[in-house]
């Protein structure tokens, strides 16, 4: 080898060594930038005291935070085993007032954030956008203003989102239609002014209690995980889609009562079999009520008072099937002729039962009996005539009983004395004759007795 040759190797040699060492160096220098500014245990323990010092007036709920004991032990808070990072911030019902710390963000473990039911107040954070592993949001019973964060849609985890009973406003950020995973979105009684319906995991759409208006999404009938569909009490309007029941095989709980929706009931919601509770009630719906509603063996309400529906009472049939059937409610509608007997073989579940406010003839089925566990009858203001059935007196478990506003007559009878738990007897505008029976005395919890308006005499009892 020459000379040449040995100084060039030599040469190469250094290169090499001075390119490992810089290498080395520069390797050391990112693992300690890495390491000073990756989130530890500390980082958790300066958000909480961040998150502390913007409620200012907990200091006793949040007395244990303090360094006496470790963070990891601190009231309300709850941490993962192997690395003692906080997975949960439950601290509901302590009506603390103050204002959501935008360090919250920094606890990157957190699955779980419940604060509902205090005064928090001011906006959420865009920062709770940089906790990706939220899976729980309850914020819901506070007094949170400004629009709902639209960083929210970071956190790709979230199955559960409560904002309820808040002073939110705005529109509903579109984004949140990423969250794949999300089953509840709840946001009743906010001031917000828009809908979405592209959450393709939805099981829980709630908006109830608002101020919205105009029609519901027609994407939101496209979703079809969705469970519960609520959004009663705001001044929506439009009609239910025909294929709405196809659409949405899954939905369970169907609430659009006190809106302005009308048309009619489509007869496809009968194929959602999954129904649990309709209610449809205080709209403008016309027509009949779909005899299919047999198929719907879960049933447990049927809400349809305040609408135009009625002409006849064909679909009572059906509702025989129902074996959980609790409540029917057709209060204030256009039913008319004779209530079928058919209706005496409703489920033996049914506590309550509303008819009030149509136009039904004829006597009053002696054979409702068989509904021995009615709470409520509800028939006044209707054309009913003849007697009060005898057989009314094995209502074991009345507490109401109207009847007023009607056509019936004879004698008020004695075994309305039998109804020991009836507090509202409501039996006004009717052709009554004879005295009040003194075996009303044994209805000790009776509360309201309105009788006027017959042609009652005698003394009161």
């Amino acid at each position: 080898m020459t000379i040449q040759q040995t100084n060039l190797c030599a040469s190469s040699s250094s290169i090499y060594l001075h390119v490992i060492l810089l290498f080395s160096i520069c390797l050391f220098c990112l693992q300690t930038a890495i390491t000073a500014t990756a989130p530890t245990n500390e980082t958790d323990h300066l958000a909480l005291l961040k998150f502390k010092e913007s409620v200012p007036q907990a200091f006793n709920v949040l007395s244990s935070w303090n360094d006496s004991m470790n963070f990891y032990n601190w009231h309300g808070i709850t941490c993962g085993r192997r690395r003692q990072r906080v997975t949960a911030l439950n601290l509901e019902g302590y009506k603390l007032r103050g204002s959501i710390s935008p360090d919250i963000g920094n606890l990157t473990f957190l699955r779980l954030i419940n604060l509902q039911n205090n005064s928090f107040y001011g906006k959420i954070p865009q920062e709770v956008g940089h906790l990706y592993r939220l899976q729980q949001l309850n914020l819901n019973n506070n007094t949170l203003e400004g629009e709902i964060p639209s960083s929210l849609s970071n956190c790709s985890n979230l199955r559960f989102i409560n904002l309820m009973v808040n002073n939110l406003k705005g529109k509903i950020p579109a984004k949140l239609g990423s969250l794949m995973k999300l089953e509840t979105l709840r946001l009743s009684r906010n001031n917000l002014t828009d809908a979405i319906g592209q959450l393709k995991g939805l099981r829980v759409f709630a908006i109830g209690l608002n101020k919205l208006s105009g029609t519901i999404p027609s994407s939101l009938y496209n979703v079809s995980s969705l469970q519960i569909l609520s959004v009663p009490y705001n001044q929506l309007n439009g009609t239910l889609p025909l294929n709405i029941g196809l659409n949405l095989p899954n939905l369970q709980i169907p609430q659009v009562g006190a809106n302005d929706f009308f048309g009619t009931i489509p007869t496809s919601l009968c194929n959602a079999t999954q129904f649990q509770l309709i209610d449809l009630g205080h709209n403008n719906f016309i027509g009949s009520i779909p005899t299919n509603l047999g198929n719907l063996l879960d049933l447990y309400q049927l809400r349809l008072s305040s609408n135009y529906l009625g002409r006849d009472f064909h679909f009572i049939t059906s509702l025989t099937n129902f074996s959980r059937l609790q409540i029917l409610d057709l209060y204030s509608n256009q039913f008319k002729g004779v209530l079928p007997d058919s209706i005496s073989n409703l489920s033996t579940q049914v506590i309550e039962l509303y008819l009030a406010v149509n136009e039904i003839s004829g006597t009053l089925p002696a054979s409702l009996e068989n509904l021995v566990n009615l709470i409520i009858l509800s028939l006044y203001f209707n054309h009913f005539t003849g007697i009060i059935p005898t057989t009314f007196g094995k209502f074991q478990k009345m507490q109401e009983l109207g009847l007023g506003g009607n056509n019936l007559s004879g004698e008020i009878p004695a075994s309305i004395g039998n109804l020991t738990q009836l507090f509202e007897l409501n039996l006004s505008e009717n052709k009554f004759e004879g005295t009040i029976p003194p075996t009303i005395v044994n209805c000790q919890n009776l509360q309201l007795l309105n009788i006027e308006q017959n042609n009652l005499n005698g003394s009161i009892p």
